[in-house]
């Protein structure tokens, strides 16, 4: 599997999506990009984030106060570089997203920090 996995993405998309990296803040596409549409999740094109939750947190990746539907993520814990936080993955093919913080703005107070490297967006 790991051995498809290489072949579907590019090295930069393997270390984000399968290895839990993360890209350069302020380096993705879609840091910065306002289109109306979805985010799709870049292993399997679930359906993940929606524009209309996006927002800029000014934090350097696209952030999203909510997903599609929270059955398409998961939410893990992660203690990895001394820290606590929740890592957010594909609940489908268990690709790895970023992370979920507490300060994120109404209406949930939730900061979805996501890889441009993980997603694929649709226009709508």
């Amino acid at each position: 599997m790991e051995k498809d996995w290489k072949e579907q993405l590019s090295p930069d998309e393997y270390y984000v999506c399968r290895k839990k990296g993360t890209e350069p803040a302020f380096s993705g596409e879609y840091d910065k990009f306002y289109e109306p549409g979805i985010y799709l999740c870049k292993c399997c094109k679930l359906e993940l984030f929606s524009s209309n939750n996006k927002y800029d947190s000014g934090s350097g990746w696209p952030s999203f106060w909510d997903p599609i539907n929270h059955k398409n993520i998961k939410k893990i814990e992660d203690f990895s570089h001394g820290m606590s936080r929740i890592e957010v993955r594909c609940s489908n093919c268990d690709s790895h997203l970023g992370h979920v913080f507490d300060d994120g703005p109404n209406p949930t107070k939730k900061r979805y920090c996501i890889n441009s490297l993980s997603l694929i967006f649709k226009k709508s």
